[in-house]
C-alpha cells in the first residue's frame, strides 16, 4: 500500500513585511541582499519583532482547514547549518509542550476523500542559493539573504494520499483557498513550495525536496512509487533518506540520510513571548474571513449557474471578484459564461491580469448588449477582447468594429440566398436532414462575422427549404 504525506510552505506574500521585522516580505524584484536589516542576517544584538498580522493571516489559514486553534502560540529555534540560514537557525513552532502551533488536527475533503491537516505552524523563510557557472568545475554558489525571514505558512498533511492524482488535487485546492483569502498569491514564483514523504507496504519513509512546480512533484512522486516498487520486489531495503528532483533526467537523487527531530536540537526561542490570542480575537477573525469557495459556488447555483460553472467561477478570485461587481439577479447566467468560456482564456496570467483593462461594467454591459439583442454572443467575444486591451466603453467598441446585430429580415434573405447558391448540395441534404442546417447557419454567422440574428436565421432557412 501507498502512503503519501506532504509538508506545504506558503508563503503570506500580501503582508507588508517580514515575519521578524519591518523589511518588505515581497522580496522579488530587489538587487541580491538589498531587503535585508540585522534581524534578517542574524547580526549579534539584533532582536525579532513578531508580525502581528502574520499571525492574523496564519490563523484563517489554519480555521479555513478545519483545525483547531489554540489560545497560546509558542517559537522555537530549529538549528542546523546552511549557507542560505544566516542565523544557523530557523524560528518556527514545535507542538513539543502541548499543541502550540498556529493549527492542527484539520480536515479537507478531496475527491470524496478526506485528508488529515497534522499541523500548521508559522515561520520564516530561508534565503536562496543561486548556481552560476557552465559545468560543475566552473560552477559557483552565491547566496541572496532577500528572501530570509519572510512569513511562511508550513502545512503538515498525515499521510493519507493513495497516488500523485489525489496530491495534484489536493494542492489545486489549497492554491484556490490561500488565493481567496487573499493571504497569498500561490501563482508567484517560490511562493507555494511542496515536498512529498513516501512510503510502501510499511517501507521507510522518503522525503523528495527541491521540487518546482505542482506538476514536478506529480511526475517526482510517480518515479519514487516506481523505484520503491522496484526495490520491494528485489527484496532491497529502502533506506530513510531525502531525495531530490534531477528536472533534467526526471529521477530522484539521493542528497542526505533524513533527520530525525532530535538533530535539530530544538529549543524555545527566548527572544519572542508565548503569544495569547482569546477567543474575541478568533471570533474577530473568523468574521473578516471572506466567503469561502464552497459557500460561493452554493449561492452561484441558486442562480440557475449550471455547477460545473460555478465550480470553476468560485475557485477564482480574480474572476469571482468580477462576477460579484457585475452580475444582477437577471444577467448572472450570462455574465458567468462570458467570464468562464471567454475571459478566461484571455487572462490566464498574472501578467495579463495586471494589464487588463477589463472593469467590471464592461462585462454588464456586454451582458446587456446580448440580452437586448444588440449584439450577438459571438460579437461579444470579439467586444470583450477589446474591453481588455483597450478599456474603450462597449458602445464604443460595438460601434467601431460594427458589431451590431444583423436582425434586418431582408439584408439576411439577400445573404442566405447566396449561400443557397453556392451550396446546393448541402441545402438538399438540410432537406432531409435537420442537422445539417447548423452548416448553413455557421456559413451565415461567417459571412456576418458572427452578428446575424440565429433565431431569425434559423426561421428563414426553414422557410425556403419548405
Amino acid at each position: 500500500m501507498t502512503k503519501i504525506g506532504l509538508e506545504i510552505h506558503c508563503q503570506l506574500t500580501n503582508l507588508e513585511s517580514k515575519l521578524f521585522c519591518s523589511c518588505k516580505a515581497n522580496y522579488r524584484g530587489f538587487e541580491p541582499n538589498a531587503n535585508i536589516c540585522p534581524v534578517c542576517i542574524g547580526l549579534p544584538g539584533s532582536l525579532p519583532r513578531l508580525n502581528k498580522k502574520a499571525v492574523e493571516k496564519a490563523t484563517m489559514i489554519a480555521m479555513s482547514l478545519n483545525c483547531n486553534t489554540p489560545d497560546k502560540l509558542a517559537f522555537f529555534r530549529k538549528n542546523y547549518f546552511y549557507p542560505d540560514l544566516p542565523k544557523n537557525f530557523q524560528i518556527t513552532q514545535l507542538n513539543v509542550y502541548g499543541e502550540h502551533s498556529i493549527g492542527q488536527n484539520g480536515t479537507i475533503l478531496v475527491d470524496d476523500k478526506e485528508i488529515r491537516i497534522r499541523r500548521i505552524q508559522l515561520e520564516e523563510d530561508p534565503g536562496r542559493l543561486i548556481y552560476e557557472g557552465i559545468s560543475e568545475k566552473t560552477q559557483i554558489t552565491l547566496v541572496d539573504y532577500n528572501r530570509a525571514g519572510t512569513p511562511l505558512v508550513e502545512i503538515v498533511t498525515e499521510p493519507d494520499f493513495e497516488n500523485e492524482r489525489q496530491v495534484r488535487l489536493f494542492l489545486n485546492i489549497l492554491s484556490d483557498l490561500l488565493d481567496n483569502l487573499d493571504v497569498s498569491n500561490p501563482s508567484l514564483e517560490g511562493a507555494m513550495r511542496a515536498d512529498g514523504n513516501i512510503s510502501i507496504e510499511g517501507g521507510n519513509k522518503v522525503e523528495i525536496k527541491n521540487v518546482n512546480s505542482f506538476h514536478d512533484l506529480e511526475k517526482a512522486l510517480h518515479f519514487e512509487i516506481t523505484r520503491q516498487e522496484s526495490l520491494i520486489s528485489r527484496d532491497i531495503p529502502i533506506e530513510q533518506e531525502t531525495r531530490h528532483w534531477d528536472d533534467k533526467r526526471k529521477i530522484t537523487i539521493s542528497a542526505r540520510i533524513k533527520e530525525g527531530e532530535e538533530d535539530y536540537r530544538y529549543f524555545l526561542e527566548g527572544d519572542i513571548p508565548w503569544i495569547t490570542i482569546d477567543s474575541q480575537t478568533l471570533n474577530k477573525l473568523k468574521a473578516d474571513m471572506p466567503e469561502s469557495i464552497s459557500s460561493k459556488k452554493e449561492r452561484y447555483i441558486t442562480k440557475q449557474i449550471p455547477a460545473q460553472v460555478a465550480e470553476v467561477l468560485s475557485s477564482d478570485k480574480f474572476c469571482s471578484d468580477l462576477f460579484e461587481l457585475a452580475h444582477n439577479e437577471s444577467n448572472a447566467i450570462v455574465i458567468a459564461n462570458l467570464i468562464t468560456t471567454d475571459l478566461m482564456g484571455l487572462v490566464d496570467t498574472d501578467e495579463k491580469r495586471e494589464k487588463s483593462k477589463l472593469t467590471h461594467q464592461h462585462l454588464t454591459d456586454l451582458a446587456n448588449s446580448i440580452e437586448t439583442k444588440e449584439i450577438t454572443r459571438t460579437s461579444a467575444k470579439t467586444a470583450l477582447q477589446e474591453c481588455v486591451a483597450t478599456g474603450l466603453p462597449v458602445s464604443e467598441i460595438i460601434s467601431t468594429l460594427d458589431l451590431g446585430h444583423v436582425s434586418d429580415e431582408s439584408e439576411l434573405n439577400k445573404i442566405i440566398d447566396e449561400i443557397f447558391i453556392q451550396e446546393p448540395n448541402t441545402v438538399e441534404q438540410a432537406k432531409t436532414n435537420p442537422e445539417t442546417i447548423n452548416y448553413l447557419i455557421g456559413k451565415v454567422m461567417e459571412k456576418t462575422k458572427g452578428r446575424a440574428d440565429p433565431t431569425l436565421t434559423l426561421n428563414i432557412i426553414n422557410k425556403k427549404l419548405s
